[in-house]
């Protein structure tokens, strides 16, 4: 079950290389799936990052036992642990001032091991959550949204997916990213061009390249005509106006965003000349539909979908995830909390 892949893609295996020289604690709360055990196993004996299990202790040291991993490999966390529920409970508290939760209230929700791990992150007793292999996104998001809100200068939390495809001379190398395909169902102009800037604060940091963003939408330059098209012209300009150093175009439609040929054809004077290498989707169902797409259609990859635009580094997992993309999160996470401490 400790298995490496052939077929993973350099970028990737470069994430999993700067996360092993940080040596991030990482917290896995989803301690009743056993992939987030194999996980476990693997990021320690790649060294990729120190790991805190959020659960229960004899449940989780059979589990270790079973795959061999000592647990005094990792630190565990009981949840229900009085001292646990009480200092947990005092950051849900100051969190959740404006609502007045009670003390009972605030130990409830807590208990949750969600919660716990998020109030750990929150405290800086870990560096990262990941979570979702169990859970679908939307019971992920909640307690960070609640407990860790938004980076400074972040209005929209969005997500990511770093695609890749066997075509090098697509995006950079083979790898686009793609957003939001996991958050927001119906972005405002302004809530898209934050998940513009966003994204493509997130292919510097992961691609280690300069962002050539696509807006993407079914008309180009004007070629049609309707709301939708409207939304991503605004959002375009907005971006431009918030981040003027940024490479960005729209309306774009895919194939202009991607096929240089196509590119010049039509849109002869545009920025990206088919070069793109993150593409920002009008909606959810854009998005989703496309990653999805692309990864069953094309034999790419889809890595996500990574969390952006929150103050802390926590990762939500698609929940097919297998152990081995719950180690390349785990990886990514580490990745983004070092660059969230640094910023």
């Amino acid at each position: 079950m400790r298995h490496q892949p052939s077929d993973r893609h350099p970028v990737i295996d470069s994430l999993r290389q700067r996360a092993s020289a940080l040596r991030k604690t990482v917290a896995l709360p989803e301690t009743e799936d056993d992939r987030t055990f194999y996980a476990t196993a693997t990021a320690l004996d790649e060294d990729i990052c120190r790991v805190l299990l959020v659960g229960d202790p004899d449940h989780i040291a059979q589990r270790l036992g079973a795959l061999s991993v000592s647990t005094d490999a990792v630190r565990i966390v009981d949840p229900t642990d009085d001292g646990t529920l009480t200092r947990c409970a005092q950051v849900y508290t100051e969190a959740r001032r404006h609502e007045s939760p009670t003390e009972e209230q605030a130990r409830q929700v807590v208990a949750d091991p969600l919660y716990c791990a998020t109030c750990l992150l929150k405290m800086g007793e870990v560096d990262a959550t990941v979570a979702g292999a169990s859970h679908p996104t939307a019971k992920v998001l909640h307690p960070l949204l609640r407990i860790i809100g938004c980076a400074p200068e972040v209005n929209t939390v969005s997500s990511c997916f770093i695609m890749t495809v066997p075509d090098s001379q697509a995006g950079h190398k083979g790898v686009l990213l793609f957003a939001d395909c996991g958050v927001v169902p119906q972005p405002t102009a302004q809530q898209l061009a934050d998940i513009a800037i966003s994204t493509a604060y997130s292919a510097r940091l992961y691609l280690q390249t300069e962002p050539r963003v696509a807006m993407l939408s079914f008309s180009t330059k004007g070629s049609a005509q309707h709301p939708d098209v409207t939304k991503v012209v605004e959002a375009t300009q907005i971006v431009r106006r918030k981040a003027s150093t940024l490479i960005i175009d729209g309306e774009l439609q895919a194939d202009a965003a991607l096929v240089p040929e196509i590119a010049q054809f039509k849109d002869p004077q545009g920025l990206l000349g088919g070069r793109a290498n993150v593409l920002i989707f009008p909606d959810l169902d854009a998005g989703n539909i496309a990653y999805k797409l692309t990864q069953h259609l094309s034999g790419g990859h889809a890595y996500g979908p990574l969390v952006q635009g929150l103050a802390n580094a926590g990762m939500d997992l698609s929940r097919a995830a297998s152990a081995e993309e719950i180690v390349n999160v785990m990886a990514i996470a580490a990745v983004r909390a070092e660059a969230l401490a640094a910023s």
